[in-house]
């Protein structure tokens, strides 16, 4: 039973946080946050290099999803394996995902060698991590909704009695919905779905 509640949730945080490590003079600020995408990603880095044009490094770690592929690291210029890595090692000790750390440096004019920098870089994550509450949640699978307008009622029904997430919604005449649909609920949800006269599911790619 356990492998499958393993399968249905998975960890991440609960909102954006902050925390500051300085050593020897050079200030590491760590921002973390809860994502979905990479498009999600690449726009909040975006905006820290706009808020701190003076840094010299925004190094960063993110994984997304629960199959453990979807990660990616960066020393952004530090020594290879100084930064980036550390960073998702922190992400990963806490068994996290969703998760994005973005550590901002400012160089404080004394070199801190590849311990002093590693030890930067994780101990400036673990202290964003640590300011922000984890949450499990639900699995999800994207799936569009297709109905008449007189199916509203019907249909909403079905999302929240399975305590499904509607992402995105065009109610006309004809409606469409993005729903994420529990993986654990999956069968059931699009059995009802479909018992609807006229109800078109799809998954989304």
């Amino acid at each position: 039973m356990k492998e499958n509640t393993e399968a249905a949730f998975y960890q991440t945080i609960a909102q954006p946080s902050t925390a500051e490590f300085r050593d020897r003079g050079s200030k590491f600020i760590a921002y973390a946050y809860p994502i979905e995408s990479t498009e999600e990603f690449k726009s909040l880095l975006q905006g820290l290099k706009k808020e701190h044009p003076k840094a010299v490094h925004h190094c960063f770690a993110y994984r997304i999803g629960t199959d453990g592929n979807n990660f990616r690291v960066s020393d952004d210029g530090e020594p290879s394996g100084t930064a980036g890595r550390p960073i998702l090692g922190q992400i990963d000790s806490k068994q996290l995902t969703n998760v994005l750390v973005v550590v901002v440096r400012y160089f404080g004019g004394t070199l801190l060698g590849v311990p002093g920098l590693i030890n930067a870089y994780k101990t400036a994550t673990s202290l964003a991590l640590q300011v922000t509450p984890v949450i499990q949640k639900q699995v999800e699978l994207k799936y569009q909704i297709e109905f008449d307008y007189t199916q509203m009622n019907e249909v909403m029904m079905v999302l929240k009695q399975f305590n499904c997430t509607v992402i995105h919604k065009e109610l006309q005449l004809f409606c469409q919905i993005r729903a994420g649909i529990p993986v654990n609920r999956l069968t059931e949800v699009l059995y009802r779905l479909n018992e609807l006269q006229q109800v078109r599911t799809e998954k989304c790619k």
